[in-house]
């Protein structure tokens, strides 16, 4: 009996080293332009490897990315390189001088719904090994609620709405939302108010949204907190680096570590959907076969 203890200890054991560890996916999505989406992606990314969290943030804007731009980086390959065979994805990352790592997006990869069987698998492996190590994955999403929007936030753990307050910001956030909901099941979201023009703005905005979702939808509304109108983040994007950084004292930067250390605690899951595997299964077409399949 002690043996067979012994055995199936070490059999857990083995079969915990080889699964992948869980990865926090986070989709930062906002409905419309205009909401400083990438500015929240950035600093987000930068706030949790401050934290000392590994950290690779994803451009998934697919028309126009930018968060190299943001960052002062300048990238030899991007994810359409990888996915045109010019190089791997390891060779597409950057690795940013702000602790976390960069995968730049570019127009053209909305291609990814016509990835061929192999590409398909082969691109969920390199991701698979690309992110050994790692503790989370922020995705930069495209404004609005283009196929890649919708993609990225079905496929991710955390969708992080960005709103501010503004009417046209409120319409387009629900937009998303119920849009998200009824035609993709996706039922929790976690809103921040960026740009808030007064502390507990923030709140009021929420509860506002939260509203018109607890009437209409079924939906989980979480209030992830608010970034304050802060002129140190522009002053950080002309110089092109986050304000986490260039004015860590600033309201917005101690903001944006609060949101960071809100984020540690959010439910990571396990299982299967507690890895990147997953998340790019889910990402890309569907009609595919899983990658265990050819394991």
């Amino acid at each position: 009996m002690r043996s067979g203890k012994f055995d199936a200890a070490q059999a857990a054991g083995i079969r915990a080293a080889v699964r992948p560890a869980p990865v926090q996916v986070i989709a930062v999505t906002g409905g419309k332009g205009g909401v400083g989406k990438t500015s929240v992606a950035v600093n987000l990314a930068a706030a949790l490897a401050a934290q000392g969290k590994r950290v690779l943030l994803f451009d998934g804007d697919m028309g126009l990315a930018n968060v190299d731009v943001l960052l002062g980086l300048t990238p030899r390959f991007t994810l359409e390189h990888v996915l045109d065979g010019r190089c791997t994805l390891e060779e597409a990352v950057i690795e940013s001088p702000l602790g976390f790592r960069v995968l730049p997006g570019a127009s053209g990869v909305a291609r990814l719904s016509e990835l061929s069987t192999s590409e398909h698998l082969g691109l969920v492996q390199a991701f698979s090994h690309l992110t050994a190590g790692l503790d989370v994955l922020v995705v930069d999403t495209a404004a609005g609620i283009a196929d890649s929007v919708r993609q990225f936030c079905q496929a991710a753990q955390q969708v992080l709405v960005v709103m501010r307050d503004e009417p046209a910001s409120l319409t387009d956030a629900y937009a998303l939302i119920k849009l998200l909901n009824r035609n993709h099941g996706v039922r929790r979201f976690r809103i921040l108010a960026n740009l808030s023009p007064a502390q507990g703005a923030g709140e009021g905005l929420f509860r506002k949204l939260e509203r018109v979702t607890n009437r209409f939808l079924d939906v989980v509304l979480e209030y992830a907190g608010e970034i304050p109108d802060d002129p140190f983040v522009r002053s950080a994007i002309r110089e092109q680096r986050t304000v986490v950084n260039a004015f860590p004292s600033s309201p917005a930067a101690r903001a944006f570590v609060r949101l960071a250390r809100q984020a540690e605690k959010w439910p990571l899951a396990q299982g299967p959907r507690g890895n990147v595997e997953f998340f790019m299964e889910r990402l890309l077409p569907q009609s595919m076969p899983r990658l265990e399949a050819v394991r």
